[in-house]
């Protein structure tokens, strides 16, 4: 599962919070309280991995659809054995379902079994024996799913839980596909298929659909059949010969086209919605090669018989491994013209990377997802490194420590982590990021050769199977004959970081340097921190040592290496380290730093402290020199840094960045450019922006109309109007800003075609200009029909907290419209049916 959609549910949920503070959503149960976006009990129990009374062998299903009621008929064989004990009874999970058959399968005999139906949410089944072992029974259950009646919620990175989901199944929008899929992490498989849904689960798997003929399907494994029917569908059976767990259960259906490619005979397709189809190269093209160098690394090759990627709408997180074919949300859609500025090539290496991590072994229970999403997180970090160089991927892993470490609240649980009330509460950027650069840790302490060693015995030992953390440790001490206990119980097994203060005594007289360590993160705990340190001497040679810290205060005296004092003391030389470090140098030393130590996190903390320093003269002149950095996304944040309301800065910067946003060979960078100039209101600028909107790239546009827009509001606005029939990504949030801002209701189509085009996360993101527009718009029709609009489409979410984010700007717009009594009572309507629907999630 991809991480990326959870710092905008992090951010939506801070909105919530003040919303639920100032009442304008009820909270229907006291005992509840909102953190970060979470919803929790103060009663957190242990959770503890799930019971095997019985294991699952085999799922064969059949299903087919009714798009009208956003149904599934289902017919299901499964085949179980009990785990160890003799057992008479069954449990299987099975959420929100009319269930119309359930029997045991004896040849070609049926018998009906008495069970019960806890809550709607399982299935309490009494066997016709007691079964050991040694035996294997089979049931048939006939069953409806009716996914849209559940209202189980969601969490932070997977923002709903309805399992199955059907896309204007009716047709009604005509703005988007109809479309059917499945999303089953962590427990909803069970909302479409009975099962015992924990991921120590592991299922050989058949399903055949029946969708309509024009329609194309997608499921995990091998499409081993076809069969045209007389009633305009077709039953199309994929069937999964090795074992995966539920939750990877996948199915699609829509107006897909494929695009074929392969990895050593296998094949590997990419399933595009039409208008992108021509595009499927330019943005999936990667993954052969993504395959062969994660095949390398790991010394498992690639280890199913297929690999596919479907992009979806309105898929409610980022995406999602399902064994041999990931399911995207629609951002990763682009055309040529967007790619300029960005793909999302992470993504889909986070997910593929999953096909090993987390599906060929998988996790043994939410607790341990560390060993599925940080090794997924960390692959970003090998992936960008391997195709666009070192720089690329020392920003990768630090950004993310950053990310991490951004959000304190973040800090106050173990990576392996038994203590939550929901599984999607482990989700978040202690699973990811924080994993992620644990794992970073780890490699450089043993090496890359012992590294990649354990993980290829990892995954041979634990194939088809599951594991938890403490099996991975195990693995790493037979390769490497160490005992890597205090690792896992400071990594693994403890929470926060560590926080260094570093500070630097030199003695020309005795010729030695002190390097004073202080570890100020609150507590007790005191960490063990192994480190590289480089001395640097004034003709610019090197040398390196190792240390290791290990206590809440240490001094490390070194002798000064040439008889003079060093230029450079570089503390955790490789940047490492997951700690937040308060390093003492000077300015002086840190451009030294950047100049000689070179790599990716040296320089970019030599700008940041630069930055700090802009009425100095030598910091503004290195910042100017390092807008020249060969690195684009150095020279990117040295413009984002630059303060060009102070002269010094302004003097010698502004010339150069409209030489950047002219030239820079990266879009990315000609638009930070043209942004830093926008504020300044410079008429003589008008030209550099008037043809910055003659640019590819839209990020470009975008930030040329946002320097028009500063400079002549009227000429930006006459500009955005003939982008209206021709705009993506950040084009479209700066064309919503324009237009809210003129409030002309013959913007209403754009308003009203963009919300409803707009993916799940950019409609909301989408809100804000959307009723800051509507705010300054006198036709009551307008205003109605547009929050009508909203409505509908909030009303559909299963989320607490994006209804509260909807609901904030709702308000806000009825704040607005307090002189308008008809409008104001319609808003309040809609508020009102949205809080009864935030009520019933929680």
């Amino acid at each position: 599962m991809k991480f990326k959609t959870l710092i905008l549910a992090k951010a939506l949920a801070l909105i919530f919070i003040l919303n639920s503070q100032q009442g304008v959503l009820a909270q229907s149960d006291s005992l509840r309280t909102h953190v970060h976006g979470r919803v929790y009990s103060p009663f957190i129990t242990y959770q503890a991995t799930a019971d095997k009374v019985n294991d699952l062998i085999d799922t064969k299903l059949e299903v087919s659809f009714d798009y009208e009621k956003a149904y599934l008929y289902g017919k299901e064989w499964v085949t179980l054995t009990p785990h160890f004990y003799p057992t008479d009874s069954l449990i299987l999970d099975a959420k929100g379902m009319d269930i119309h058959e359930l029997a045991l399968i004896k040849g070609d005999k049926k018998t009906p079994l008495k069970y019960s139906y806890d809550d709607g949410l399982q299935l309490h089944i009494k066997l016709d024996q007691t079964y050991t072992r040694n035996d294997q029974y089979t049931l048939y259950i006939a069953y409806t799913a009716k996914p849209n009646e559940l209202t189980l919620g969601g969490g932070s990175a997977i923002v709903d839980s309805k399992g199955l989901y059907f896309i204007n199944p009716k047709g009604t929008n005509p703005n988007k596909p109809i479309q059917v899929w499945t999303q089953g992490e962590t427990t909803q498989s069970s909302c479409w298929f009975p099962t015992i849904d924990h991921p120590n689960q592991k299922t050989t798997e058949q399903i055949a659909m029946t969708v309509p003929s024009k329609y194309v399907s997608l499921s995990n494994g091998e499409l081993i059949n076809q069969k045209e029917n007389n009633d305009g569908t077709r039953t199309d059976t994929w069937k999964m010969d090795e074992p995966h767990s539920p939750y990877l259960f996948m199915m699609a259906v829509g107006d897909f086209k494929i695009h074929h490619d392969e990895w050593k005979g296998k094949p590997v397709d990419y399933y595009l919605e039409p208008a992108y189809a021509p595009y499927a190269e330019d943005i999936f093209g990667d993954t052969p090669e993504m395959i062969s160098l994660f095949s390398d690394l790991l010394g498992v090759d690639y280890p199913w018989n297929k690999y596919a990627q479907i992009v979806v709408r309105d898929y409610v997180s980022g995406a999602m491994e399902n064994t041999t074919a990931t399911l995207h949300g629609e951002h990763i859609q682009k055309t040529p013209r967007e790619l300029l500025d960005g793909s999302a090539e992470e993504t889909i290496c986070h997910e593929l990377f999953h096909q090993w991590f987390g599906d060929y072994v998988t996790t043994e229970s939410w607790s341990n997802i560390t060993l599925n999403e940080s090794f997924a997180d960390y692959s970003e970090t090998l992936w960008d490194a391997h195709k666009h160089g070192q720089d690329a991927g020392d920003e990768k892993n630090y950004n993310d420590m950053l990310s991490y470490m951004q959000l304190p609240a973040e800090a106050d649980h173990d990576l392996v982590n038994f203590y939550y009330n929901d599984p999607l509460e482990m989700f978040d950027l202690v699973s990811y990021p924080k994993g992620g650069r644990i794992l970073h840790m780890l490699r450089h302490y043993v090496g890359d050769e012992a590294f990649f060693a354990s993980l290829k015995e990892y995954l041979n030992t634990y194939k088809h199977s599951n594991a938890e953390a403490h099996q991975l440790r195990l693995v790493f001490e037979k390769v490497t004959g160490k005992d890597l206990t205090w690792f896992w119980n400071q990594w693994y097994y403890g929470k926060g970081y560590p926080e260094l203060d570093v500070n630097y005594i030199y003695n020309d007289e005795a010729k030695t340097a002190q390097v004073v360590f202080n570890q100020t993160q609150q507590g007790d705990k005191i960490y063990r921190l192994p480190m590289k340190i480089d001395i640097y001497s004034a003709d610019g040679s090197k040398s390196r040592m190792d240390y290791q810290l290990d206590a809440k205060k240490d001094t490390l005296t070194i002798s000064y290496p040439t008889g003079a004092k060093p230029a450079l003391i570089d503390v955790d030389a490789e940047k490492i380290l997951l700690a937040k470090i308060t390093d003492h140098k000077s300015l002086s030393q840190f451009i030294y730093s950047y100049n000689h130590a070179g790599i990716y996190v040296t320089r970019r903390q030599a700008i940041e402290y630069a930055a700090q320093h802009q009425d100095n003269k030598e910091a503004v002149d290195f910042l100017i020199t390092a807008l020249d950095d060969p690195y684009f996304s150095i020279r990117e944040l040295t413009i984002a840094k630059l303060d060009l309301t102070k002269d010094l800065v302004a003097k010698k910067a502004v010339k150069k960045l409209k030489k950047i946003a002219q030239n820079d060979e990266k879009t990315v960078v000609q638009a930070a450019a043209l942004s830093a100039l926008a504020p300044l209101k410079d008429k003589s600028n008008k030209k550099l922006f008037l043809a910055g909107l003659k640019s590819p790239s839209y990020s470009v546009e975008a930030a040329a109309l946002e320097g028009l827009f500063e400079l002549d509001p009227k000429l930006a606005y006459e500009n955005a109007v003939t982008f209206k029939d021709d705009h993506l990504s950040v084009l479209t949030n700066q064309l919503a800003v324009i237009f809210a801002t003129e409030g002309n209701t013959s913007d209403k189509e754009f308003f009203k075609t963009t919300y409803s085009e707009a993916s799940l996360f950019n409609s909301l993101r989408f809100m804000e200009p959307y009723t800051t527009w509507l705010a300054q718009v006198d036709e009551a029709a307008t205003v109605k029909e547009c929050v009508n609009q909203m409505y509908e489409r909030l009303s559909t979410m299963n989320n607490v907290r994006f209804i509260g984010y909807g609901v904030h700007f709702l308000d806000q717009l009825q704040q607005a419209k307090q002189d308008d009594t008809e409008v104001l009572n319609f808003i309040n309507t809609k508020i009102s049916q949205l809080q009864q629907k935030a009520a019933s999630l929680q």
